[in-house]
């Protein structure tokens, strides 16, 4: 697997799109769109500005100081807009009115402003993967092996295959199926895990041992590392039940030929996302027969 920088754009367009706009603010029913923005899992305590521009907003209950909503709100005329976050992967547009009760007029005046807040929102999110790219090339190069020793591995009774360490930090590298580093996952001793801020999740995985014939896929990475120590096959990392899906299609691109197993999770959600998945790529499906996943029927622990 190689491990690829992205070279920096000349320019990343950002100013196309943040150009000067002007709108009475007063006009905006800011209450409204807050609210809006709290039903879809998203609220927010901070100033809303109604600008036409794309603004960065904290999302209660993240991390003091992170930035991982964000939005455009336009105010004059219907106000409407739309918002979302990165963190999440949410992504809503809004409007003062129901599309019925607005004018041929004003659906296109609200249609075009969809379109320009996507683009705005498009423009950031190009410009937070390449950094994050960048960082976690910088991290992963400066980051010396793990040991077998650290915490959490012995903690799961697994052995380190391919890890690094960064400030005591188990680090996991997540790449494309054409092996670009896009980001990375870390992991402490007690097993908390976190993803860089900004990277790509989306399809990315971390291999252990090179497919011929066949390979597994699990979520995590001590269950994947447990499959793999077991059974002498090569497991992706999908590094949660979500991603199941994206990494099982990208592999069998990747490897047309060759069978996978999908290595479920024994739980509600593990269990349906790796049957959504196997079904979509032909893959088989393999569950552990106690609750809990291959890492606890591994070490024998039962949930």
């Amino acid at each position: 697997m190689t491990y690829q920088k992205e070279k920096s754009p000349a320019a990343n367009g950002a100013e196309k799109y943040r150009r000067p706009y002007r709108s009475k603010l007063v006009s905006c029913p800011q209450p409204d769109y807050r609210a809006a923005m709290s039903a879809a899992g998203l609220p927010t305590k901070g100033p809303i500005i109604a600008d036409g521009k794309l603004h960065r907003c904290h999302i209660e209950g993240d991390k003091p100081g992170t930035m991982n909503g964000w939005y455009v709100l336009y105010g004059d005329g219907i106000p409407g807009g739309a918002f979302g976050c990165w963190k999440r992967g949410i992504s809503e547009t809004w409007c003062a009115k129901p599309d019925k009760e607005l004018t041929r007029a004003q659906r296109e005046q609200n249609r075009r402003r969809m379109i320009e807040a996507y683009k705005v929102r498009e423009v950031e999110e190009t410009e937070r993967r390449r950094a994050a790219r960048n960082k976690a090339l910088l991290i992963w190069k400066s980051s010396p092996p793990a040991p077998d020793s650290h915490l959490y591995l012995m903690k799961k009774g697994v052995k380190n295959h391919g890890l690094r360490l960064h400030k005591g930090l188990l680090v996991i590298p997540m790449c494309d199926s054409g092996g670009n580093l896009h980001s990375l996952q870390f992991i402490d001793g007690a097993g908390n895990k976190r993803f860089l801020s900004g990277g790509r999740k989306k399809g990315c995985y971390f291999l252990i041992g090179s497919p011929v014939e066949s390979f597994c896929l699990a979520e995590g990475y001590a269950t994947a590392a447990s499959i793999y120590e077991s059974t002498g096959l090569p497991v992706a990392v999908a590094f949660d039940a979500g991603n199941l899906m994206v990494v099982a299609q990208a592999l069998r691109a990747k490897f047309p030929a060759i069978k996978i197993i999908l290595c479920a999770d024994n739980d509600p959600v593990g269990l349906r996302k790796a049957r959504e998945a196997a079904a979509a790529c032909g893959a088989l499906l393999a569950v552990p027969p106690i609750a809990g996943d291959f890492n606890d029927l591994y070490t024998g622990v039962s949930q």
